[in-house]
């Protein structure tokens, strides 16, 4: 959907039309007052992509251990086109072995399963399973780093810069809340097959049982993932998701002051995007939303549709303000073609910057005979377009 401002043009004479039309609810802004200790923090609505609430998330950051999602999403992208399987095993290095942090703990000179390195990736933060997939993958743990950027940049990353595969400090490892919010919903959409491997709980590698350190796991707020991270220069960080119903909200925290207060905090913010917020659907792809009137055509008026499901995220208590109006240059001039854009459904609320939709005709409008042609024009000068 279009976010430009509309500007007004004239066309034989007549000024800009706007028509308003009721529809049931309300936009309110999104980008609401909330308050949180974490330094960085993103809630977004996963299907509409509405930011619900944002602090700092364009700025630069440590991610730590948030960052193993991109690790993961090279892993998930090469199993989703066949040039790996699950049961493909990788070699065990010395630096792996050695790599201190969270481990998954294993053996060096060993080979071990990609469905077991993720695992010790996703659940049990292992550095070692990410070294072992990045010098398998990379060569290097330096050559895959760049792959990773190179990567995020192109699936919509725009700030995320890599530098190893484990979020270890690094003065130029950096992500920013809204790349991990991207990577987040890249990762659900795409990888489906996979993605349960995030709710899982524990894992149990090497005779070593590791529970996942997500606490949103063990609460009732229909988390299902993501990542936590943890270093002395970023602090307490989660990137997180829950699904209640057909709503799926994606949230990104850091800089918290203890692994306590980013679950208390994640958990919170939440359920205030759950509770104050919810979907509205407005128009189906293809259904009728109004009709615009035609100059010198076989018919006067010309049914208009949005091309795809329109649904928009709003407040709950400000459904009432919501306003829709259809604005276009009235009268359209035939002959007028199905799919064509005719006009814009402009979406407001107070203290929102607006929606604007394109609407496109529903069906063709020929230019009639020589005889309509020369009676309606006659008629359009005489008395305006009400008498079209």
């Amino acid at each position: 959907m279009e976010k430009t401002a509309l500007k007004s043009r004239k066309f034989l004479g007549k000024a800009l039309f706007v028509a308003a039309f009721a529809v049931a609810g309300s936009f309110s802004s999104l980008v609401s007052a909330l308050e949180t200790p974490a330094k960085n923090a993103l809630l977004v609505d996963f299907d509409t992509g509405a930011v619900l609430f944002e602090k700092n998330a364009d700025e630069l950051m440590p991610p730590a251990s948030m960052s193993k999602l991109m690790t993961v999403t090279m892993v998930l992208e090469r199993l989703k086109d066949g040039s790996l399987t699950l049961e493909d095993t990788f070699p065990v290095s010395e630096k792996a072995w050695r790599k201190g942090g969270s481990k998954m703990f294993v053996e060096v000179n060993t080979r071990v399963a990609v469905k077991d390195l993720l695992r010790g990736i996703i659940v049990q933060s292992g550095n070692d399973a990410c070294i072992v997939v990045a010098e398998a993958l990379g060569g290097s743990e330096e050559a895959f780093a760049q792959t990773m950027t190179d990567r995020a940049r192109e699936i919509g990353l725009e700030q995320s810069t890599f530098r190893n595969a484990t979020g270890w400090p690094d003065p130029n490892h950096r992500m920013t809340a809204r790349d991990l919010g991207h990577l987040a919903g890249y990762i659900i959409k795409n990888f489906p097959e996979n993605y349960s491997i995030f709710s899982e709980k524990s894992f149990t590698f090497s005779g070593i049982k590791q529970g996942n350190r997500n606490p949103l796991l063990y609460s009732n707020t229909g988390a299902d993932g993501l990542k936590t991270g943890h270093t002395e220069e970023s602090g307490y960080g989660l990137t997180g998701s829950a699904k209640r119903g057909d709503r799926r909200l994606i949230l990104v925290v850091n800089g918290l002051e203890s692994a306590k207060q980013r679950g208390r905090e994640s958990e919170r913010i939440l359920e205030w995007g759950f509770r104050e917020f919810d979907n509205y659907a407005l128009f189906k792809k293809g259904q009728e939303v109004a009709k615009a009137r035609v100059w010198l055509g076989a018919q006067d008026l010309v049914p208009l549709m949005v091309d795809e499901d329109l649904t928009v995220t709003m407040s709950r208590k400000d459904r009432r303000d919501m306003q829709v109006k259809l604005v276009y240059n009235e009268p359209v001039p035939a002959p007028i073609i199905k799919g064509t854009p005719i006009a814009r459904l402009v979406i407001s609320a107070p203290d929102m910057e607006n929606i604007e939709v394109p609407l496109l005709a529903s069906e063709n409008v020929e230019r009639p005979g020589f005889v309509k042609r020369v009676t309606s024009a006659i008629s359009y000068v005489l008395f305006g377009a009400s008498s079209n």
